[in-house]
């Protein structure tokens, strides 16, 4: 696996679902909003305790996980 040092996983968080740095931000949500047209700016006016860093791991670590899951 790449690192993705700004995803985490943390069972008393969001039930142990990838989020960034141990927030209560799910990947899957900022995923979400960049793909129905979500400008980096309008995720960071959404959500001040972000930083651009994590909004491009989010979207690594989704790459990763549809490049793993193609291969299977």
């Amino acid at each position: 696996m790449l690192e993705f040092d700004r995803i985490t996983f943390d069972p008393m968080i969001m039930g142990g679902r990838a989020c960034i740095r141990g927030m209560r931000i799910p990947v899957s949500v900022i995923v979400g909003q960049i793909a129905y047209g979500a400008a980096y700016d309008e995720v960071l006016a959404d959500y001040p305790d972000l930083e651009p860093d994590d909004i491009s791991q989010a979207l690594q670590y989704a790459a990763w996980l549809s490049q793993k899951h193609e291969t299977q």
